[in-house]
């Protein structure tokens, strides 16, 4: 299974961007955004659960992040606004089969990963 994410690029502050990630023709229980910084570890972004469509977000990003989907195109997507310098990253989608509510926001528990897309945000 290959995930292809895109959408990343250079933003000034306030501004916004919309991530894609198109997961190859297949479903899975759960989908989600990480992002990792230089020196940092991977952090839990967003999760959506394909069927039913709930949503979780990090408490980073709440309010300012959305995590949605198009079943018809099978299309996973992150709109970002409001973007801060600290959002600086790449961007990693990922896929589980398995994944359980109460590990949705740990990396582990994610087969499938996309190859990250970068994410800067200029001051």
């Amino acid at each position: 299974v290959q995930l292809q994410a895109s959408g990343g690029g250079l933003v000034q502050a306030g501004g916004s961007l919309r991530l894609s990630c198109a997961p190859a023709g297949r479903t899975f229980r759960y989908m989600a955004w990480f992002r990792q910084a230089p020196g940092s570890e991977r952090e839990f972004v967003a999760a959506i659960n394909w069927s039913s469509g709930n949503t979780y977000v990090g408490d980073a990003v709440r309010g300012r992040f959305t995590i949605a989907k198009d079943s018809a195109k099978n299309t996973l997507f992150l709109q970002m606004n409001s973007l801060k310098p600290e959002d600086t990253a790449i961007y990693y989608c990922a896929a589980g089969p398995s994944v359980i509510l109460s590990a949705i926001r740990y990396a582990g528990s994610y087969n499938y990963w996309g190859q990250g897309t970068q994410v800067t945000v200029s001051s």
